[in-house]
């Protein structure tokens, strides 16, 4: 029998999340029930429940950066074992048989991916998410969270670690290397640790520098306005590796006139207004515009390791659910340092 458990849910685009209990399938052979801990918030869970990415399937529970306990494993599981610390992404299925399953880069399925929540499973039902007390999941979309990582840090290591490692090590991020992250928040913060961790040279790119002590204690050399003009003529042609992490529109133009020649500028924030770019700025210095998201789930175990290896967590905020409505606001008035995380036994 499915079973009952409580959650908070969006049950349209403009009402504000409230409990709503859901049921979970059965344990499947292949199949890992886990006891979730920590859900990080992530600006994604809000443009989808406010239906700004597209219609949402309503009641939507969000979430997609899980961390907790495994209290039941299928017949057929053979990475994990009641008592394991897990943690669970933004995919839970794909086919598993194209050419981007098979390379391990799940989150490019050619046949479509199934999201942690407002997707629908091979069952035909609706996913939900981590703002619940446990979900069920296909043990090859679950990854072990290493020992020296606490759940509550680990759980914004889900979405907004690999979202950010996933491109800095696609592009070669390390010495030698001059590393910019436009946006100090969220994603960029994430952005600001492990740059410097691979042993890049960093420099924070924010409106303005009131979170200049922060951006340099987290691994940056320099901190830049970029409300002011000035900035980009000073840094013209400086780094090798861009990565822009806000949810807003920018001047691509500008940004790009940052770049070296084979320089590369990626976009992981999602904002939704379309973006402009003149051709020049791309041809007359041979760099490269690109975007990226998340990671499959090898770079992604590979990702954890890397972080209890170096001792990373995310800065985080930890709220009850019933702080979840004002944590929204407070995400899009940039009024968190530097992600929220839902301590999840506060659901009932």
């Amino acid at each position: 029998m499915p079973t009952t458990v409580a959650a908070y849910a969006a049950l349209s685009a403009t009402e504000p999340l409230r409990p709503h209990p859901i049921e979970l399938r059965d344990v499947g052979p292949l199949d890992v029930r886990i006891d979730i801990r920590f859900a990080g918030i992530c600006h994604s869970d809000i443009h989808t429940v406010r239906s700004e990415w597209g219609p949402a399937n309503y009641p939507v529970v969000p979430g997609h950066e899980i961390a907790g306990i495994v209290t039941e494993v299928g017949a057929n599981v053979t990475k994990f074992a009641v008592g394991d610390r897990v943690g669970v992404g933004c995919l839970v299925d794909s086919c598993g048989e194209c050419s981007s399953c098979e390379r391990g880069e799940e989150q490019y399925c050619l046949n479509g991916s199934t999201p942690t929540y407002n997707g629908v499973g091979r069952d035909g039902l609706p996913t939900q998410g981590g703002y619940a007390q446990s979900v069920v999941v296909t043990e090859r979309f679950v990854c072990r969270i290493p020992d020296g990582i606490g759940l509550d840090v680990a759980a914004p290591l889900l979405c907004a670690g690999i979202t950010t490692f996933s491109p800095l090590q696609r592009w070669g991020a390390g010495p030698g290397k001059r590393v910019a992250v436009v946006g100090l928040g969220g994603l960029g913060h994430m952005a600001v640790k492990l740059a410097h961790a691979m042993g890049a040279d960093v420099t924070v790119l924010s409106q303005s520098l009131k979170k200049r002590e922060d951006g340099l204690a987290l691994g940056a050399s320099g901190y830049y306005a970029t409300a002011d003009p000035d900035t980009f003529t000073a840094l013209a042609r400086t780094f090798d590796l861009i990565i822009n992490t806000v949810s807003a529109p920018v001047d691509l133009d500008a940004y790009l006139s940052l770049l070296v020649v084979d320089g590369v500028l990626v976009s992981v924030g999602g904002p939704p207004e379309p973006m402009q770019v003149h051709s020049g700025s791309l041809s007359l210095q041979r760099r490269i515009l690109t975007g990226s998201i998340i990671g499959g789930l090898p770079q992604t175990q590979e990702m954890l390791d890397f972080c209890a290896e170096h001792g990373i967590g995310a800065d985080i905020e930890v709220i009850g659910i019933d702080q979840v409505n004002d944590a929204y606001e407070r995400v899009l008035a940039s009024d968190v340092r530097y992600r929220f995380v839902i301590d999840t036994a506060t659901l009932t």
